[in-house]
């Protein structure tokens, strides 16, 4: 039988060159797109929309108090269902794959509870019961295997409370009137915020945050007047010895009538990006913009959808990512459902004022398929690779 020995090695020899040939053209072919590492004076940004959990429609054109409890705790229920501790692990995925050196998060909510008061609708909101943290569950899937990234800005803007039917049935409240459904009152606080990158050197400086003076105004239950609050955050940075520049992150107003001229987002980016703005193209740094500006003019849904990016054009700003695919928006209740077809439009942006110096080496559409049985977001993540002249 030895007469068979080598050939029969030889044999095996072939097909295990030949597996692992297969192998790695599989791995290759199934790699997921990520931006090209960066090096010397180039720097990876990112922006992503986390999705507060719920579509807050309900509640803004609720008719009366009554009904507008009983549209808190559909929210809120709602909330649950859209499972944020399990999109985080998609969303925290999606950011390590890219490594990006500065983040902008935006709809990093902050979900709160208390006891059911109608105090709330007059008196500052005060419930302190932390029901869902997005910014630091996040943070928790980032950092499981040590600190990778830590937030630099926090910017709380549209804080709002009220009670809420929370199990959807009636009774249950402390009492009769307005109060007997209602179980808890339910606080939202909406926030931008801005990443950087542990390890990686990433050196950041002149921490900001401020809010628009224009913004929507919205009549709870056909009687409280609430203003939408709305913001912007920045920072400077250099990344591994790179020239400084300056980072802003911003989310301007998403339930605009844009039959008005100027909307109010667009009113917001002529703040943003005007004189003596986060974004002012007058800064002698080179500014690198990073938002859902829930505008943009190839893909308007609506007429009047491309006025605050126009304003932002018009101030000087150039685009600095990858135009397709498309990255809004997930129609789902709980993000279970939906389609990546409705991903029609492009509301999340990244621009420099500084296109001569600061230019696009690579660009990649993040988010746009499930993680653990549910979509990270309702929109997609836009990450870019830029190089930065000195």
């Amino acid at each position: 039988m030895t007469h068979r020995t080598a050939p029969t090695r030889r044999l095996a020899l072939a097909l295990a060159v030949a597996l692992a040939a297969l192998l790695a053209f599989t791995a290759v072919a199934q790699a997921k797109p990520k931006a090209a590492k960066p090096k010397g004076d180039e720097v990876t940004v990112m922006t992503r929309n986390l999705y507060l959990g719920a579509d807050l429609t309900p509640a803004i054109v609720s008719p009366n108090l009554e009904s507008f409890f009983e549209a808190t705790g559909e929210i809120l229920r709602t909330v649950d269902a859209s499972n944020f501790p399990v999109r985080a692990k998609g969303l925290a995925q999606e950011i390590l794959e890219q490594e990006p050196d500065l983040v902008g998060l935006q709809e990093a909510a902050l979900w709160r509870t208390g006891p059911p008061s109608l105090l709330a609708l007059k008196a500052p909101p005060s419930a302190t019961t932390v029901k869902y943290d997005f910014l630091a569950e996040l943070l928790k899937q980032l950092n499981k295997k040590g600190t990778t990234y830590r937030a630099v800005v926090v910017n709380p803007e549209f804080d709002f409370e009220a009670p809420a039917n929370y199990d959807g049935l009636p009774g249950g409240g402390p009492g009769p009137g307005l109060l007997a459904n209602t179980e808890i009152n339910a606080r939202l606080t909406m926030r931008d915020v801005i990443l950087a990158r542990v390890g990686a050197g990433v050196k950041t400086s002149n921490p900001q945050m401020g809010h628009y003076s224009h913004l929507l105004v919205e009549k709870v239950a056909g009687t409280a007047e609430v203003p939408v609050t709305r913001g912007w955050t920045s920072i400077d940075a250099t990344v591994r010895g790179s020239r400084k520049f300056h980072f802003v992150n911003t989310h301007l107003e998403a339930f605009d009538p844009e039959t008005a001229v100027p909307s109010i987002r667009a009113q917001q980016a002529a703040e943003l990006v005007g004189p003596g703005g986060a974004a002012d193209p007058s800064n002698k740094l080179p500014v690198i913009l990073v938002g859902d500006l829930n505008s943009d003019v190839k893909t308007e849904v609506k007429p009047g959808d491309g006025q605050a990016y126009r304003v932002v054009t018009g101030a000087g700003y150039r685009e600095r990512a990858a135009s397709k695919p498309n990255g809004c928006c997930i129609q789902s209740v709980d993000l279970k459902g939906g389609s990546v077809k409705q991903m029609n439009h492009k509301v999340d942006h990244i621009l420099t004022d500084d296109p001569k110096d600061v230019k696009l080496v690579s660009s990649v559409v993040t988010g746009r398929e499930k993680h653990n049985g549910w979509w990270d977001s309702d929109h997609a993540g836009l990450a870019s690779v830029l190089r930065i002249s000195r």
